[in-house]
């Protein structure tokens, strides 16, 4: 499963783009404005971006100049009434990757999208295929159905963590970038939508919370694992 973020100030269009590209399977998020789709794209890491060119605050050519400016080399496919050689030329020289004029057919979009991603070759064969289907890793499942971390306490015996929903969302948060470190800032701002603050020590709390509650229900692993000074990483560990 790939995350598409839509970046497209008309509620309506984007609610239409949502469905069609969860239906095909995607993860999809979406952001109002360019200014909220840079905050998503550099502490959320999208597989793909899907950019109108004119909204308020920063534009969707800002936006990508910005992304470009960083190194940030996800792929960006912008879909825009603008229809003039001119904008198209513009919008591919300053680095997106695809261009599609509105009105567009969802299924065009979509074929767009599986395109930029076979392209780039972010496509994970690791990450299940929809929200329907768990996590899974030695000593734990995570069903989306139930919205349940379900810990392994003998062969074939489960039993529920009994997480919070912000607990919840910050163990799917890591285990779906499983084996790579996330500092405490994108924590914060992938499961809170704040930027993390000194002496803020609200991801170490719900870390402690969710390692509490884990732990103690399994006789076999830690699951999350500290990184002194960077963050946190799910990967689980052999008491």
């Amino acid at each position: 499963m790939a995350t598409v973020l839509i970046v497209e100030d008309d509620e309506v269009l984007a609610g239409v783009m949502r469905r069609h590209l969860t239906r095909a399977g995607h993860s999809v998020e979406w952001a109002a404005d360019g200014d909220r789709g840079l905050k998503k794209v550099r502490f959320e890491r999208p597989d793909v971006c899907v950019v109108d060119l004119m909204m308020p605050g920063t534009d969707g050519w800002g936006m990508i100049e910005q992304m470009r400016a960083e190194g940030i080399q996800i792929p960006v496919i912008v879909l825009s009434a603008r229809s003039s050689e001119h904008d198209k030329v513009h919008t591919l020289g300053i680095g997106a990757d695809d261009y599609l004029v509105k009105p567009a057919s969802m299924r065009e979009l979509n074929a767009r999208v599986e395109a930029a991603l076979r392209r780039s070759g972010r496509t994970t064969a690791a990450a299940p295929a929809s929200d329907t289907e768990p996590i899974e890793a030695p000593g734990i499942r995570i069903d989306f159905r139930t919205h349940r971390a379900l810990v392994e306490t003998s062969r074939e015996t489960w039993v529920d963590a009994e997480l919070t929903v912000r607990e919840f969302r910050l163990l799917v948060t890591l285990a779906r970038e499983r084996g790579r470190v996330l500092s405490r800032d994108e924590l914060q701002q992938r499961v809170w939508g704040t930027p993390h603050r000194p002496r803020d020590r609200i991801v170490d709390v719900c870390i402690r919370k969710v390692r509490e509650k884990l732990d103690a229900r399994s006789p076999t692993y830690n699951f999350i694992q500290t990184h002194y000074g960077i963050g946190y990483r799910f990967e689980p560990e052999p008491k």
